[in-house]
């Protein structure tokens, strides 16, 4: 099976250069209208400019593809909103967002002022939440969107210097679980990439030899299949160097302390138990958790 998207819509945020930029070519090259959005600033953030956006709407239009380009400031929702209006004026409706737009400011979490920290935030949390919510409403009505999320190993498990980047990227793993289950009823499917490629964002913080290994190219794949008419939802898919793995968050087995044993020793002495990773599941959702831990806490009463 060949995945398409003709007739379909596209917009691509932060996609002048990078990852978006090559998530834009090969969405066009298979069919697709694209928006190509960025604010042209540095990996900052700061300044602002339009050419790059601009250089990649005439790269897909010289291979016979359709384009536009969009300077909208995802930190913005009124500039987001007139994205979304602009798109709906060239080419009629919206299928396929892409959150990819992302600033770094990395420092030690002491070091880090809260300008750092908010700008980070703005750009990777609420730009996401801008453009998805600009977009959302327009999916509901036409029953069809596929939105992509894109997070980072950084805020999965990790990384020194980047608590501000770290945390947005975790946030936006939550804003995907929510609009997942919301988005069933209209066929809305939220996915999330999390990526490992060379681009003015990683430069200084990949090897050489990682940097060379990792292209772009090898990662967008992923990105079109989360956002194609053939796409799961809810899914973390990690993308770098033509390796692929799919995320997803579990919990030990449930463990019952009651009655005098409900102290912070007993926790501590059950500790093993609590942490036994061999017993590992996933949860759907919220309440599937809340109802294996009442189902837990009733047949632990039972046995007082």
């Amino acid at each position: 099976m060949t995945i398409r998207f003709d007739d379909r819509v596209a917009i691509i945020t932060g996609a002048g250069n990078g990852l978006g930029r090559v998530h834009a070519l090969q969405l066009a090259a298979r069919g697709a209208k694209v928006v190509i959005n960025d604010f042209g600033g540095s990996r900052d953030g700061s300044g602002s400019s339009t050419e790059a956006a601009q250089a990649v709407v005439e790269e897909i239009r010289q291979a016979g593809g359709t384009a536009i380009a969009n300077g909208a400031n995802v930190a913005d929702y009124e500039q987001v909103q007139a994205l979304v209006k602009q798109t709906v004026e060239a080419f009629g409706r919206v299928d396929i967002l892409i959150n990819n737009a992302g600033i770094l400011r990395d420092k030690s979490f002491s070091k880090m002022d809260m300008a750092d920290i908010q700008a980070v935030i703005n750009v990777h949390l609420m730009g996401s939440i801008h453009c998805t919510k600009a977009v959302w409403d327009l999916m509901r009505e036409q029953n069809y969107g596929r939105i992509l999320m894109t997070t980072s190993a950084a805020g999965i498990f990790g990384n020194f210097g980047q608590a501000n980047y770290g945390a947005a990227k975790m946030a936006v793993l939550g804003l995907m679980n929510m609009l997942a289950i919301e988005g069933v009823r209209n066929n809305i499917r939220v996915n999330t990439l999390a990526p490992m490629a060379a681009t003015r964002m990683t430069e200084d913080v990949m090897s050489a030899e990682l940097l060379a290994a990792s292209r772009p190219e090898q990662v967008s794949p992923g990105a079109l299949l989360l956002v194609s008419e053939e796409a799961p939802t809810k899914l973390v898919l990690s993308a770098g160097a033509g390796v692929f793995s799919a995320l997803r968050m579990e919990e030990t087995t449930p463990v019952f302390l009651g009655g005098a044993d409900l102290t912070p020793e007993a926790i501590l002495a059950q500790m093993d138990r609590i942490t036994d990773w061999s017993n590992t599941s996933p949860r759907t959702d919220a309440n599937q958790q809340v109802q294996l831990f009442i189902e837990t806490a009733m047949k632990g009463l039972k046995g007082l």
